[in-house]
């Protein structure tokens, strides 16, 4: 007979994998230490597998299958609260609108809003694409509820919500060798742009000769001469399109810094429309943080 996972399980299972502590887990969930120990005994006998151990100084760690089991129980919770949320929270209607820049949105946004529209039909969602600076200038205007920025571009003071870390990557053309040439020509965006004083801040830290050849408010724009075989750009390890690929180490160029995407509300949002869209933005973004493709490097 088949058995099911039940959520309650999982849940005391993440907040000790994540506090790293049974008596943490417990203060969470009001029980007592001795039940929540239960709770986890039950689990494994369900799995038939042991999913956490004693660490070094009485803490706790996990075994194979807990590091296993860990992000899909985070996905089953995720989608589980999803469900009952639909079912039991009121209907809502509304309209918000979301900035975002164009560098990751056609990788991130188009789940995003499948999800949300499954769980908020009633909902209009006005997305406007600009960079991160733009995107800001305008949330602080009051023309944006939310946006997605990149980390850094947060205005002092202002509650920002960390949404994904990640590698800078440099890009060149497949069928080109743009990135060979000295002085290295460069695709980038406007001089604001923390990804282009990060290009720029690396290459002068290496002593690598370079101009900048082209500039554009769009990555359809950076990446046009790239194609071309026309200069390098800097990007996200996310998807590229046919033609563009990512530099190896080994090809000569410094390494460039993690960068960070958060999420930004406005002051006097429109509610409870912006809420829901800001709560399920950041539950999409940790149901797809482990399963995130990494561009091969070649």
């Amino acid at each position: 007979m088949n058995q099911a996972l039940d959520p309650d399980l999982l849940r005391v299972f993440v907040l000790i994998a994540e506090g790293r502590s049974f008596t943490q887990a417990a203060t969470a969930v009001g029980r007592t230490q001795s039940a929540v120990s239960m709770q986890v005994k039950r689990l494994e006998e369900v799995l038939g597998q042991p999913v956490l151990a004693r660490g070094r100084g009485g803490g706790v760690d996990l075994t194979a299958h807990g590091q296993y089991l860990l992000d899909r129980a985070r996905q089953i919770l995720s989608l589980n609260d999803e469900v009952l949320a639909t079912f039991r929270e009121p209907a809502i209607a509304g309209r918000v609108r979301l900035g975002t820049p164009d560098d990751y949105a056609p990788h991130l946004l188009p789940r995003v809003l499948r999800r949300f529209a499954e769980t908020h039909p009633a909902v209009e969602v006005e997305v406007i694409c600009a960079p991160s600076t733009d995107c800001v200038e305008r949330l602080r205007a009051g023309d944006l509820d939310l946006t997605l920025c990149s980390e850094g571009n947060e205005p002092r003071g202002w509650e920002a919500k960390p949404l994904w870390k990640g590698d800078l990557v440099w890009v060149t053309a497949s069928r080109y060798a743009p990135h060979r040439r000295r002085p290295l020509p460069l695709a980038l965006a406007h001089p604001q742009c923390l990804w282009r004083r990060s290009a720029l801040k690396a290459l002068d830290r290496a002593g690598v000769p370079h101009r900048i050849a082209y500039t554009s408010a769009s990555q359809i724009g950076t990446h046009a001469p790239v194609m071309a075989g026309l200069a390098v750009t800097v990007s996200a390890r996310f998807w590229l399109p046919e033609g563009l690929r990512v530099l190896r180490r080994e090809e000569g160029l410094p390494d460039l810094p993690q960068f960070g995407i958060t999420l930004l509300k406005a002051r006097h949002p429109s509610q409870p429309v912006t809420d829901a869209l800001a709560e399920h933005i950041e539950a999409s973004f940790a149901v797809d943080r482990a399963d995130e493709p990494v561009l091969a490097a070649g």
